[in-house]
């Protein structure tokens, strides 16, 4: 079995805890490499660390508009 194989089966075995890294599992598997846009990879981490460091968001004050 070549790296590359092992390295996806074993992507899927692992069930991350993280609910934004199993989306991003979810959202790659339709969204081919070629089509991804710059920052893909960065925007999906930043997403992880937000659930990771909850209350530890590290931007502006926050808007009305924010929500």
């Amino acid at each position: 079995m070549s790296e590359d194989i092992r390295q996806i089966l074993d992507r899927l075995r692992d069930r991350p805890d993280n609910p934004v890294a199993r989306a991003r599992r979810m959202v790659e598997a339709h969204v081919p490499e070629d089509r991804r846009g710059p920052g893909w990879a960065r925007h999906w981490r930043e997403l992880e660390a937000y659930l990771e460091l909850p209350g530890r968001w590290i931007g502006g004050e926050r808007i009305e508009d924010d929500g």
